[in-house]
């Protein structure tokens, strides 16, 4: 078995693998959802978009329940923390998260077009909203969480919901749903028929464009943030204590590892260059392509900021040194070793499922067949 310090390492990877997952699969449920309403305009050509993702979202979803399972049980103080204090963000993706199933069901239950016309944007917000929002979050790790430990060790929240709302933070949700946007288009390209097709791939350029526009920009003032740097304490063999360490804030800190590794600055490059790809590759009409480099980009994404934000889960912007990180913050070296044993076991099981799904489900989706299923041909 991996000694403390490897397991905790082991396990920021796999947390890292879980978001890309969740971000790859769900995530272009996620822009086909915020964008199926405007690439649609019949009503058969918004059944045809839903139906190239209402098969497979359940299952895409699998990530981002494994990726809350894996913080509480390998970071369950990043866990209190974070749902204690970021309680009514959580809730507002949850309410979004939670339109998709209810549309999809309720949507046809009734033909009267302002009926399907309400639940179309119900489910149009419940694309939009998470994109945007898990992108707030993110941009927001880079600012700091206003959050310190008490004398008993609680973790104390003192923001508030609109306090999270700081111009880069906002900058960093546009990043987040231009993305999944580009994303979602992509699959929308490849999965459904014309015209829909056709709109997809341009409003998936457009989405590129301010991807990589946005990326750009955030990384500059990335590197104009003051980030944290620790300078004491945070064994990686020692046990989890976010207080046994001391913390320094500079500007420009949370670009420090791509100072000291040129070779990092791939990923951000990577990042920017699927984004192109996307581009080229959805003008051209192929749309296969567009989705492999929107896979990329999205994955290159994650990784950029989880390299900056290392060995930080949560850092704090009131008490650096009360911030969460991977050496501070984890569970017990006998629960990440068997934890550990459970992902080798079930992780395999999940992608050779997720492969089966895709492989079944394959081939487009085009307005002959959604009219001959409702007995109009």
């Amino acid at each position: 078995m991996p000694d403390y310090e490897t397991l905790r390492l082991i396990w920021w990877g796999i947390l890292g693998l879980l978001l890309i997952g969740f971000a790859v699969t769900d995530g272009f449920d996620l822009g086909v959802g915020a964008t199926f309403r405007f690439i649609g305009r019949t009503d058969d050509e918004r059944r045809a978009l839903l139906e190239s993702i209402e098969p497979v979202w359940e299952g895409n979803q699998v990530w981002f329940i494994l990726g809350g399972g894996a913080v509480f049980a390998a970071w369950p103080l990043v866990y209190a923390a974070s749902f204690s204090g970021l309680y009514f963000a959580m809730f507002l993706i949850l309410w979004a998260l939670i339109l998709r199933p209810v549309g999809f069901t309720y949507r046809g239950k009734l033909t009267d077009a302002r009926w399907r016309n309400g639940w179309d944007w119900a489910l149009t917000i419940g694309g939009a909203v998470p994109a945007l929002l898990f992108g707030v979050a993110f941009g927001n790790l880079f600012l700091g969480l206003p959050f310190h430990y008490d004398e008993l060790q609680r973790p104390v929240f003192t923001g508030s919901f609109f306090s999270l709302l700081h111009p880069f933070a906002l900058l960093a949700g546009v990043v987040s749903l231009a993305m999944l946007i580009m994303h979602g288009t992509a699959y929308a390209a490849l999965k459904v028929g014309e015209p829909m097709s056709q709109r997809a791939a341009a409003v998936g350029r457009a989405a590129a464009v301010i991807f990589a526009v946005a990326f750009i920009v955030a990384g500059v003032w990335v590197g104009r943030l003051e980030g944290a740097h620790i300078v004491a304490g945070a064994d990686p063999l020692g046990p989890s204590n976010p207080l046994d360490k001391q913390v320094l804030l500079y500007s420009g800190a949370w670009l420090a590892h791509y100072r000291d590794h040129a070779l990092l600055w791939l990923l951000p490059l990577l990042g920017v260059a699927g984004a192109v790809a996307s581009w080229i590759s959805l003008g051209a009409r192929r749309p296969g392509r567009a989705f492999l480099a929107s896979c990329g980009a999205v994955t290159a994404t994650i990784l950029t900021a989880g390299v900056a934000l290392f060995p930080f889960l949560m850092p704090s912007s009131t008490h650096p040194s009360h911030g969460l990180t991977i050496w501070d913050a984890s569970s017990s070296e006998l629960t990440l070793g068997v934890m550990l044993v459970a992902v080798m076991v079930l992780l395999p099981v999940i992608l050779a499922y997720t492969a089966w799904v895709f492989h079944v489900m394959r081939g487009r989706i085009t307005l002959e067949e959604i009219r001959r299923h409702t007995g109009l041909y």
